[in-house]
């Protein structure tokens, strides 16, 4: 064994005690940091020949890169749509690393068991049906495109053939029809081949984000052949929904699959006043949601659920003798792109079974209480201007009097040490987002943020 690496083996306790009393420093300063620092990244240096062991290289991290890192974990990152890590989460995340498992293949099961398990465990908490069968992937992304690929896939079955054999080109001109399509739809139809023109964009309800369903109707009349619509719930300007028990009503005179994108609103089923919201998210066909959004566990974690695993292993089967056969439960590494990824679930399972669906409500509920804060903070103030209702989640705003792209970045950049928020544009108008989503933010981060954008819409003056 290498000399460096069998001195890091015989003093590992030391260097992992070392290193957790170095990372909780670093949490222990996530409320005071600046949240997005301004400083400007070290030069590279070249791959060193000799290494340095683990102790140095802690201390070279520390010295060249950590003063550079934001506190995106922290109370008052609101840039995105941004989780943290709560402390159940974060512990399954180290042990994800330290017990290091395979967790795609049943020749060596308990990860794949476990994942089962915790697949389960999101069902139930976001109210879906036995019928819902799900699989971690690494975000919102590949989550949409899994269920872009299983919908594919059923187009080919109506039509009598198979992308995933005879390629994409068989199914000749398709359409997906969606009101206000999150652009990873639009990068998973690229991925998959059908291209991001197969897109059609529908009409939405006036002032909202949400779909007109006569507009609807109208689109599918008009479309030929097997569709998809790719409903929301959830936006990510305004956080509108569609109204899913509608749009899976018309599915009784058309012939479509309906996915929907539920990355971060899927959670507002946790909440009674906002389960509303997502009445007939079961009705999906395939379903996409986001956990290092709202369930507050490390990058990169999300699930996909849809009712035809039967189409999803046909996609994705990865034939080797050495995976055996597909069976009656088919292993995960024929149900997502990846053949080898880790046992992200770990993650998750501890923060479901640490906090429960009791826990994870309260962060949902104080999120949004936080967001209707700063929303009634933003009508107050003059000189910003509320360009939606607070409907769960996200603050969406833009300054009263010339609201240029350049003068919102004046307002947010000097901002960035206090409060991190990430422009858009909605209806036209470039304005500003403040997502709602980590666990650790409360009543004292919404005073210190209201604050500062009192401070400095006063500067721009």
């Amino acid at each position: 064994m290498h000399p460096r690496l069998a001195a890091d083996l015989a003093q590992l306790p030391e260097l992992l005690e070392t290193t957790r009393r170095h990372a909780t420093t670093f949490l222990d300063g996530l409320a005071d940091a600046p949240v997005v620092p301004g400083t400007r990244p070290p030069h590279p240096v070249p791959l060193p020949e000799r290494g340095v062991g683990l102790r140095a290289a802690l201390g070279e991290f520390t010295e060249r890169w950590q003063s550079g890192l934001s506190a995106s974990a922290g109370p008052r990152y609101l840039g995105f749509v941004t989780g943290g890590a709560t402390p159940a989460a974060l512990a399954g995340d180290w042990l994800t690393a330290a017990v290091d498992q395979n967790a795609t293949s049943s020749l060596d099961a308990a990860g794949q068991h476990l994942e089962r398990e915790t697949v389960g465990w999101l069902r139930d908490l976001f109210g879906l049906s036995d019928g819902h069968e799900g699989a971690f992937v690494s975000g919102a992304t590949m989550s949409n495109t899994v269920g872009l690929a299983v919908a594919r896939e059923w187009l080919g079955e109506r039509l009598g053939v198979s992308p995933a054999e005879d390629g994409v080109g068989a199914l000749g001109a398709v359409r997906v029809l969606s009101g206000s399509p999150h652009s990873s739809v639009a990068k998973g139809l690229s991925m998959l081949g059908l291209g991001r023109a197969a897109l059609q964009t529908v009409p939405t309800l006036p002032g909202r984000e949400a779909i007109d369903t006569d507009a609807l109707e109208k689109a599918l009349r008009e479309a030929d052949g097997p569709r998809i619509v790719v409903a929301n719930a959830g936006t990510v300007n305004t956080v509108d929904f569609d109204d899913l028990r509608a749009i899976a009503a018309l599915r009784e005179r058309y012939d479509f699959w309906l996915h929907v994108d539920a990355a971060f609103g899927a959670f507002a089923g946790l909440s009674p006043d906002h389960a509303h919201l997502v009445d007939g998210l079961d009705l999906a066909d395939s379903l996409c949601v986001d956990l290092h959004k709202w369930l507050n566990v490390p990058y990169d974690s999300a699930v996909q659920f849809t009712r035809r695993r039967d189409l999803q292993v046909r996609v994705f089967q990865n034939a080797a003798a050495y995976l055996g056969p597909l069976g009656d439960t088919p292993d995960f590494v024929h149900l997502t792109p990846e053949n080898s990824r880790r046992l992200r679930a770990l993650a998750a399972w501890f923060a479901l079974r640490a906090y429960g669906r009791d826990g994870h409500r309260e962060i949902v509920e104080r999120c949004v209480a936080c967001a209707h804060t700063v929303g009634r903070a933003v009508e107050a103030l003059d000189g910003l201007r509320l360009l939606a209702p607070v409907r769960l989640n996200v603050v969406c705003f833009t300054l009263t009097e010339n609201p240029t792209t350049e003068r919102l970045a004046t307002l947010a950049d000097p901002l960035a040490g206090e409060v991190f928020l990430t422009p858009t544009v909605y209806a036209g108008l470039p304005a500003l987002r403040a997502a709602f989503s980590n666990w650790r933010t409360t009543d004292k981060d919404t005073r210190l943020i209201v604050k500062a954008l009192e401070d400095a819409v006063r500067s721009l003056r």
